[in-house]
């Protein structure tokens, strides 16, 4: 399946408390996201919009530099119209799901080699309203589940979905001013995954202040007892299944 050839590279049987970040926004900005691939481990993974540009060159680097990645899917968030994930392609909460599976599709054919999807597009968009229809999010994840794909759920701390591999985010990283802000973000995220044995948080927006933090913060890991993990290696078994 997708999600078993496309993982990222990870030693199962470390007892190290696992932590992962995905990164949303790949694909808009060719120079901030070639300065994430370039910057970060191999142990993250990149959220890729089907919205971006020039896929192919963006995503022979994010393989050659061992980056696990998914596909941002356009989901009808929290505050919509105002954040507004382009409903000419969106997954939408008043469409019939027969013309959601076409938007999906759509975003499904834009390129290849990714392990799942994910809801997280970009800055608030976080396609949270769509994801409270149970109807349409079941239509959609069975999709995903029959191409052998993962799928990570923008909203924080749900439980494992029915019928697919998923995870949910256990914190946000939004377009920080600075610095601080950002270590202080990653802190709370390696103590969430002391505490529970697993945490993944998600970047927004990978502007350079960011990226810079999160590469610094990764050289730290093992010392804190933490050992950085792909999405993959945090995917919970579908909701009544034992891994």
């Amino acid at each position: 399946m997708p999600m078993q050839v496309y993982a990222g590279a990870f030693d199962r049987t470390t007892r190290r408390a696992r932590v992962g970040l995905l990164i949303a926004g790949i694909g808009m900005s060719a120079a901030d996201s070639g300065s994430a691939i370039r910057a970060l481990p191999a142990g993250i993974t990149l959220a890729v919009s089907p919205y971006g540009g020039n896929f192919e060159k963006i995503l022979s680097a994010a393989r050659l530099a061992e980056h696990e990645y998914l596909l941002s899917l356009p989901m009808e968030p929290e505050g919509y119209p105002l954040n507004d994930p382009d409903s000419r392609h969106a997954l939408m909460t008043d469409l019939p799901p027969e013309e959601n599976l076409q938007h999906l599709r759509w975003a499904l054919s834009r390129f290849g080699g990714y392990a799942g999807a994910t809801s997280v597009l970009g800055q608030n968009l976080k396609g949270e309203r769509f994801a409270a229809m149970s109807d349409q999010m079941e239509a959609t994840m069975t999709e995903l589940a029959h191409r052998g794909l993962l799928f990570v759920d923008a909203r924080l701390g749900q439980k494992a979905l029915p019928g697919i591999w998923s995870r949910s985010i256990d914190l946000v990283i939004d377009d920080q001013p600075n610095q601080a802000d950002v270590d202080a973000k990653l802190e709370q995220l390696g103590r969430l995954a002391r505490d529970r044995g697993a945490a993944l948080g998600v970047v927004m927006v990978p502007r350079p202040v960011t990226i810079d933090r999160v590469a610094a913060w990764t050289n730290g890991l093992t010392d804190k007892g933490l050992v950085l993990a792909p999405v993959s290696a945090l995917a919970l078994p579908p909701a009544g299944v034992e891994n």
